[in-house]
């Protein structure tokens, strides 16, 4: 059974152009932005390590070139979820015809239905550790289960804090997603591009429960108001401090919130032969 690990320490991607040039990037086990201009292939070396880590889990031979250290003791893998930003439109099939719930219409819908499912198993296990706090005579019980109920109580704190300029509260009487604007009930599929993006990225950070894992992010800025891409890896952070965030950004108010020691820029991680 393959050894989950907390990070990603070192990437190394061999030839990534097909030439003499490698890439040798040292991770952080927090925050990792990389940056450079248009077609220096930022997308293409999240993509690469993605690809690699998706062949891991299905014991697959490396084709890629891609070699991954893991931390802080090793490993053979880790748990990661991937951000995908662009709001394309999806072919439709027979599966998606069958969904009620949401009219599903382009890529982020299909990403927050799925979200959908994983948001109710994390209630559930929330609900499963409280009872176990009480049933176990944790004489520390009733403070403990306050901090679990507040995860999710400061996921919708936020979310009505992001949402207030159009009106839009969640609905917390709901265990699925749904907000109110005045008297109106939205599901998902009813949001902006922006605030679908948002969402997206911050109910994928709350589901994994401050477990560690590692969250794939490229160009997370697209559709998001200039404030909201200030304000987006301290959210994440805040809803789960254990993830280690690797993303790929153009926009300098990603980094504007204290995050500017934690740029790489692309050239800086070539390596000549």
């Amino acid at each position: 059974m393959a050894r989950l690990a907390d990070y990603i320490v070192r990437i190394e991607i061999d030839a990534l152009w097909n030439g003499h040039r490698h890439i040798v990037w040292n991770l952080r086990p927090g925050i990792n932005i990389l940056s450079g201009v248009n077609g220096v292939g930022k997308s293409t070396i999240l993509h690469r390590v993605v690809n690699r880590l998706l062949e891991i889990s299905k014991a697959e031979r490396e084709t890629g070139g891609v070699q991954l250290t893991f931390g802080p003791d090793g490993g053979d893998s880790v748990r990661f979820d991937v951000i995908r930003s662009f709001d394309r439109p999806v072919v439709r099939s027979e599966v998606m015809d069958k969904i009620v719930e949401m009219k599903i219409a382009t890529e982020l819908d299909v990403q927050l239905y799925l979200l959908q499912r994983r948001y109710l198993d994390y209630q559930v296990n929330q609900s499963k550790r409280i009872v176990a706090l009480f049933t176990q005579g944790d004489p520390d019980a009733q403070r403990k289960a306050q901090e679990i109920a507040g995860e999710k109580q400061q996921f919708q704190d936020i979310l009505d804090s992001l949402f207030a300029e159009t009106g839009k509260r969640i609905d917390r009487d709901s265990n699925e997603i749904f907000f109110f604007q005045r008297e109106e009930r939205l599901s998902p599929d009813m949001l902006s591009s922006g605030e679908k993006q948002m969402l997206l990225i911050l109910l994928t950070a709350l589901v994994e429960d401050k477990l560690p894992y590692v969250l794939f992010m490229d160009e997370p800025e697209i559709s998001l108001h200039i404030d909201w891409q200030q304000k987006l890896i301290g959210l994440v952070q805040r809803l789960n401090p254990n993830a280690q965030v690797i993303l790929t950004t153009h926009s300098p108010a990603v980094v504007m919130d204290g995050w500017a020691d934690c740029v790489t820029d692309v050239e800086d991680i070539i390596v000549e032969d």
